[in-house]
């Protein structure tokens, strides 16, 4: 592995600059409304001209981030600049929650219920700010992030379609998404309020949500952290765990707290086995940690970003450590990726493979799939890659 970082690096840099991007810089700008196409078929043509509002956040994060870290090139500031003006004028409701979606002229479609809309917004706000020295922009993602704080005990608030206190669960997405927003909102928060907000996420993630014993992350608990013996609650996303490990590396390189690292890494380890596909390769979405059907029909596909995320962990996790064990699986499930995900013929990644690797949907964005997951992994392989030896 160290002696292929270095060729690996390259080709991820490349990826991004030269294939990943370039597809959305041609397809996705919607030069007359403002803000992105995200519903693109294979070839880039728009399918669907609607708008959500979580994936107009991340992908003026991506080029305002690229800005910032890559190289001050005009055309992504403009880029970035579409999609933050779209989402200041259009993207709130009276109260400053940002709705789930919009028509291609902004017209709300559905009401704020998704608070990752909003945590989006923030990580949007606050990169562009920074990058275009826009204190209007700044001033948003503080009161964003502020809202979304006091909103983290009833995320969905009027919108819960749960009956209240029959079985309350609680979330691992929140905390999780939590300590990356932080992390990112970081230079514009009171420092007292980072570390409250830092430390509380670590807790919730390393200590609450994540299984000590079995090393495997839940996504839905009781309040009081105890399991519940329901689809909800025996539901393990091997690909979300794996993503909390590379925020809780970052956040670990802080305070160079190296028993958070290699916890982290052996969660990420764990959780690659226990998803992993051993008859076709990859790793599954959903698993039921009892071994019965998920309630996920969909739970045996194979979905880009899980294993996008995978590959950021496991590249920070050797860098940081040297596990073997990282450097292996590495080039494993990148062999899996390139030869599975990505598209030689138009560019940019397929989705949402079969269980046997073939794309079920050949698009290459939609609803959830925008311009972030691929580009935001190839940029953390690239730069922590270059990093290694």
């Amino acid at each position: 592995m160290m002696d292929k970082a270095r060729e690996l690096s390259s080709l991820y840099k490349n990826a991004l600059l030269d294939d990943v991007i370039p597809f959305w810089d041609t397809y996705s700008p919607d030069e007359v409304n403002g803000g992105y196409y995200t519903c693109l078929q294979r070839d880039g043509r728009v399918f669907d001209t609607d708008k959500f509002v979580w994936l107009q956040g991340r992908q003026a994060w991506t080029y305002s981030m690229l800005y910032r870290n890559v190289a001050n090139n005009e055309s992504w500031i403009q880029q970035a600049k579409l999609g933050v003006d779209f989402l200041k004028k259009f993207g709130m409701d009276g109260d400053g929650n940002f709705y789930f979606s919009l028509t291609r002229e902004g017209a709300p479609l559905v009401q704020p219920y998704n608070i990752f809309s909003d945590c989006f917004a923030a990580m949007a706000f606050s990169q562009y700010g920074l990058a275009a020295g826009d204190e209007e922009s700044l001033d948003l993602a503080k009161r964003t992030f502020s809202n979304i704080l006091s909103r983290q005990e009833n995320p969905k608030g009027k919108y819960n379609k749960t009956y209240p206190g029959t079985r309350p669960l609680k979330g691992f997405s929140l905390p999780m998404i939590l300590s990356n927003l932080c992390l990112e909102l970081e230079p514009l928060l009171e420092p007292d309020l980072v570390e409250e907000t830092l430390a509380q996420c670590k807790h919730e993630v390393m200590e609450v949500f994540l299984d000590r014993e079995q090393l495997l992350v839940y996504e839905n608990l009781y309040p009081d952290g105890g399991k519940s013996d329901s689809f909800e609650g025996r539901l393990i996303n091997p690909g979300h765990g794996i993503e909390a490990m590379w925020f809780m590396m970052d956040l670990a390189l802080r305070t160079d707290d190296r028993e958070l690292i290699k916890t982290a890494v052996d969660v990420t380890i764990s959780l690659i086995e226990y998803g992993w596909d051993p008859e076709f390769e990859g790793i599954v979405y959903f698993k039921d940690v009892k071994g019965y059907p998920p309630q996920q029909l969909e739970w045996d596909q194979k979905l880009w970003w899980v294993h996008l995320e995978t590959l950021v962990a496991l590249a920070k996790g050797y860098r940081l450590t040297g596990d073997k064990r990282c450097a292996e699986w590495f080039l494993r499930i990148h062999d899996y990726c390139w030869k599975h995900f990505a598209d030689p013929v138009y560019g940019e990644w397929f989705g949402y493979l079969d269980r046997r690797g073939n794309p079920l949907l050949t698009l290459k964005g939609g609803k959830w799939k925008g311009c972030f997951h691929v580009p935001r992994a190839m940029y953390q392989v690239w730069k922590t890659l270059e990093q290694v030896g």
